[in-house]
């Protein structure tokens, strides 16, 4: 595991294209357990689109982080590691939250030689500050806000909660993408939240993803493939989307590619998920009318 130390040295003085700020998490899955969050599979993913990626996060030191090896990492270390069950057959998904690491805030982002191409903040419970936006008012920010919308029960499995402060936070950033799950389906919160910020992305599991822009909205149907394991496809779709449109300057290309990259994904289990150079390729190249 890289120190803390270590870490913030090198993000203050590599610049970053991609910083990406939340909790990497522990999954537990059957009797082992695995490095996740949408940190980890966000990071990764835009690491293989060739960004340069930074993350900002916090865990405790019972936690491998040798995966995240090429990616520039700030961890605050915690008495916990943020800690999730996910039983997931495809098309539903239970969760189940029993540990969080510590919150993260401004005073925990280092100074950078210069702002990140691209700014995502990326919340699995609730563990991350939106005045962090104010940090790079220059940067294309971005929001996977999952977990501002997540409390757990008595029980410790995951339930939704209200967001406050959504309209605000929302309104200071350029994109946004949530699942259709995530809001347990309530279009109304869809329509408010479209309403809120210029482009928002709308994931429906293995049916695709709906894109609202300048006052309309486009489906893309995902493709067919083998299931396998869904763990961190939202998370690959999110970076992939949020990469496509900073350089497209166009969310239905955007979200054509990032379909089609989060897909392929659930055919191969855990962080072999992360798309090939050869998926990339595949997609970028892909002429899909719409």
């Amino acid at each position: 595991m890289k120190s803390s130390e270590t870490a913030i040295q090198k993000i203050g003085t590599v610049p970053i294209d991609y910083l990406v700020i939340g909790h990497i998490t522990k999954d537990l899955i059957n009797s082992s357990e695995r490095l996740g969050g949408t940190a980890t599979f966000s990071g990764l993913t835009a690491n293989a689109l060739g960004l340069r990626t930074g993350i900002i996060t916090s865990s405790s030191g019972d936690i491998d982080l040798s995966s995240l090896e090429e990616l520039w990492i700030n961890n605050i270390i915690s008495e916990h590691t943020t800690t999730f069950r996910n039983i997931s057959d495809g098309i539903s998904r239970n969760q189940f939250l029993y540990k969080i690491a510590s919150p993260l805030t401004k005073s925990d982002v280092p100074e950078m030689p210069s702002p990140p191409k691209i700014l995502h903040l990326g919340p699995v419970a609730d563990e991350v500050d939106p005045n962090i936006l104010s940090c790079f008012p220059q940067s294309m920010k971005c929001l996977t806000p999952q977990g501002w919308f997540r409390k757990r029960d008595e029980e410790n499995r995951v339930i939704m909660k209200p967001w406050a402060a959504y309209e605000q936070v929302l309104s200071l950033s350029d994109a946004a993408v949530i699942s259709l799950d995530d809001l347990n389906k309530d279009e109304v919160s869809i329509a408010k939240m479209a309403a809120s910020i210029p482009v928002l992305a709308v994931t429906e599991n293995y049916k695709g993803a709906r894109v609202y822009w300048q006052n309309d909205v486009r489906f893309f149907s995902a493709p067919e493939v083998e299931y396998v394991d869904d763990t961190g496809a939202g998370d690959i779709f999110s970076a992939a989307f949020f990469y496509r449109y900073f350089f497209t300057k166009d969310p239905w290309e955007a979200a054509r590619f990032a379909v089609s990259i989060a897909s392929w994904s659930v055919e191969r289990m855990y962080l072999e998920s992360i798309p090939t150079m050869l998926e990339i390729t595949k997609a970028k190249t892909e002429v899909v009318g719409y």
